[in-house]
């Protein structure tokens, strides 16, 4: 059986799931997991993908950043599947199709994997010596700030007997943001 898995970060990227989806359902997936989270945070709609797949199934994604979030992780990931005789076939990985059911395709999506991993340490470098240099240069003025923002509406939501993690899904912030907004607000009166 194909079993298909769908990742994105946010809300927002609702166009790309359905995307994602719409791939996996042309690749023959007769079951599809899918989740919006980000790849650092935990992710149990994956665990229950690799839970629920069996020997001789197949597990398909798009690409391989929808999956794992580093080279190691995918490749504990891999392991994970072989051990239960399962197959991983990533459709777009760096313009081509990978599919572990061969030797071939496993020596591909590990030396891929590798590149993958070493292009993305280059960029997060040229991206700290760009930093760096914008700061220098007086021009680097950071990431604006999400919660600071919505002091008010925080404190207005909070004032009307709103809890923390209602106040946070609907300013779109976190929970601990909410928290560090009141805790500021308090030490301050």
């Amino acid at each position: 059986m194909n079993v298909g898995y769908a990742r994105v970060s946010t809300v927002e990227q609702e166009a790309g799931l359905e995307a994602q989806l719409a791939a996996l359902g042309r690749e023959g997936c007769e079951k599809m997991f899918q989740e919006q989270t980000s790849s650092v945070a935990e992710r149990a709609v994956l665990e229950q993908a690799l839970d629920f797949v069996r020997e001789g199934d197949t597990l398909v994604v798009t690409k391989m950043d929808r999956l794992a979030r580093s080279t190691q992780h995918l490749l504990e990931i891999v392991h994970q599947l072989e051990r239960k005789s399962v197959a991983l076939r990533i459709l777009d990985f760096r313009g081509e199709r990978v599919d572990t059911h061969s030797p071939q395709g496993k020596l591909i999506l590990t030396m891929f994997a590798a590149f993958a991993q070493f292009e993305r340490e280059l960029m997060l470098e040229r991206q700290r010596h760009g930093i760096a240099a914008a700061k220098v240069a007086g021009k680097y003025k950071g990431r604006k700030p999400t919660a600071r923002a919505k002091i008010g509406e925080v404190k207005a939501l909070r004032a009307g007997g709103v809890g923390a993690s209602e106040i946070a899904r609907r300013l779109g912030i976190s929970r601990s943001s909410v928290y560090g907004v009141l805790d500021h607000e308090a030490a301050r009166s």
